[in-house]
């Protein structure tokens, strides 16, 4: 018996399962794996299998495996391997093997080749839709296909043909043969090998004929030893035809699955299908577009491995499916950043201010700390001139009772800086605001202790002189909070205003920014430099997340 030392992981139930496994002795080590199908971008609800099955095989010192369910030539590609590799990596985990579906390929063939021999496999004729006819419903049972009854011989010499490419797409199938009267219609003699004549990314034209993933996923686990099969509760209704296939195809490991409610998100779109569809369609900028819940695209918006791993842990592993607000994942990522992102200054709408009693070609360094919650992160240096940009929202010529920024004859305070009082409003022919006049009073310097009197408005800053230049990307969720209309597809509900787009100023010690860079920006939010359109001459920020919100982790 393993002994399993008390930790601090938190605990649930396939946990402990496993846990009461390794005692009892039924199995010796845990192994586990993640397996995709490489037929697009991994997205958030991956992210929380990935957490289960590396970490505890990690916790209980098992082996986790990557493997690719490549069973399907038609939807699959060597870039998403490739991307899915990537993003396993990028949430901080290490695989103890990397396996492919299609390297087993022949060993499947040989295994269905054992269940015709027995009389639990048969070549059928039948159309596709002639299936779904046979099949029955719910509350009826199936029918037989005509082709049932081949014998062991000819089910032989039509599935050799079949792999010989002798026979067109959708001509035959291989059907396991088990009970078409069964209240499970995944027992109703389910397509276990079809034909199709694609190139597969990893074999090639080797085959023509493919294993169907209900047949193929339970060889796969059988073939590498996996002692605990965690898969998403949309599966709990084949765990019968994957016991099936394993008994009858006598593999000599026998695993076993279980299942677990899968992530879904508030106004996130789960499905990769309709990712796909997104992309095709240019409704976004590719699989990586930040308003994508795509691992890629959460790490080009500027999300961290830690914020997710974190955000994994915190909703568990239960047993129903659930809905989980967006905005637990935004705290997260907030709570991972508020000790390690510098502050700075930025502004995304400028409006400048010239400081007319602020002497000519005058230069000004204040100094500033980094982060104010890590003090560790040191000081920066902010230049000051007598030409500033602020907020263009930040001033208003006529404002409301309690508006506490600049308007004309009030004071503020610039952060870090002076006291500045608005005195003049210099307009356009048009009536716009493009510039202000203000005075600053040399008294009231940040740091120097005066007290003489108080304002009520902080305001940002950069100023004009050293300003660099960069654009802004700001997002909101890509999908409206909707109930779906009859008739309308998720399509109808694309957010036209996901995206604004600004032009503006940040402080110059940002001139040295790299790309997945993280900052604070003073009042406006977390931000990432974005890696995608970032060049030496132009920096672009991503808005990670707004500095506050409603959630409350508490509750």
């Amino acid at each position: 018996m393993i002994v399993v030392e008390n930790t601090s992981a938190a605990s649930n139930f396939i946990r402990n399962i496993v846990v009461e496994d390794l005692q009892n002795g039924k199995v010796e080590q845990v192994v586990t794996r993640f397996p995709p199908e490489p037929n697009g971008y991994l997205h958030i609800g991956h992210a929380k299998s990935i957490c289960v099955n590396f970490e505890l095989a990690k916790e209980l010192n098992g082996k986790a495996f990557l493997r690719f369910d490549d069973t399907n030539p038609l939807k699959e590609d060597e870039e998403y391997v490739h991307s899915i590799k990537e993003d396993v990596e990028w949430l901080g985990f290490e695989w103890d093997g990397l396996f492919f579906a299609s390297n087993y390929f022949e060993e499947m063939y040989k295994r269905a080749v054992l269940l015709i021999k027995k009389g639990k496999a048969y070549v059928c004729d039948l159309t596709a839709e002639q299936m779904r006819e046979y099949r029955g419903t719910l509350t009826e049972p199936g029918k037989n296909s005509p082709y049932r009854d081949r014998s062991v011989e000819e089910n032989l010499d039509l599935f050799e043909r079949m792999r010989n490419g002798e026979c067109k797409d959708g001509e035959k199938v291989l059907r396991a043969k088990i009970d078409m009267s069964s209240p499970n219609i995944n027992l109703r003699d389910p397509v276990i090998y079809r034909i199709a004549h694609a190139t597969h990314h990893n074999t090639g034209d080797t085959w023509c004929i493919y294993p169907m993933y209900a047949y193929a996923h339970p060889l796969e686990d059988a073939i590498e030893g996996i002692t605990h099969s965690i898969c998403t509760l949309e599966f709990e209704d084949q765990r019968p035809l994957y016991d099936w296939v394993v008994a009858e195809t006598e593999m000599e490991h026998v695993p076993h699955q279980y299942e677990f409610a899968r992530l879904n998100l508030t106004q996130t779109v789960m499905s990769k299908r309709k990712l796909k569809q997104l992309v095709e369609e240019k409704v976004v900028d590719g699989w990586d577009d930040p308003r994508m819940p795509t691992l890629s695209g959460l790490r080009r918006r500027g999300y961290t491995p830690e914020a997710i791993r974190a955000f994994a842990k915190e909703i568990g592993v239960a047993k129903s499916n659930s809905i989980v607000d967006a905005k637990m994942l935004e705290y997260f990522i907030r709570e991972d950043l508020k000790l390690k992102a510098p502050r700075t200054m930025g502004i995304l709408k400028p409006l400048k201010v010239v400081i007319t009693n602020y002497p000519e070609g005058q230069v000004e360094w204040l100094e500033a700390e980094i982060n104010p919650e890590n003090p560790e992160m040191g000081t920066r240096m902010i230049p000051f001139t007598r030409e500033i940009y602020v907020e263009q929202d930040d001033f208003m010529e006529e404002p409301p009772s309690k508006y506490f920024r600049l308007f004309p004859g009030n004071e503020v305070r610039l952060k870090h800086a002076y006291f500045i009082k608005c005195n003049e409003v210099i307009k356009d022919d048009n009536g716009n605001v493009i510039e202000l006049h203000c005075t600053y009073d040399p008294e009231t310097k940040s740091g120097s202790g005066f007290t003489g009197r108080k304002v009520k408005g902080t305001l940002h800053w950069v100023d004009a002189t050293h300003a660099v230049p960069a654009e802004f990307r700001l997002y909101e969720p890509l999908i409206l909070d909707e109930e779906e209309e009859e008739g309308k597809t998720f399509l109808d509900y694309i957010n036209p205003n996901s995206i604004e787009i600004l032009q503006g100023f940040v402080e110059p010690n940002m001139k040295e920014a790299k790309p997945q860079d993280k900052f604070q920006f003073f009042r406006h939010g977390y931000f990432n430099v974005d890696p995608k359109y970032t060049t030496d001459d132009q920096l672009v920020f991503n808005l990670i997340v707004s500095l506050k919100s409603s959630f409350d982790p508490k509750k």
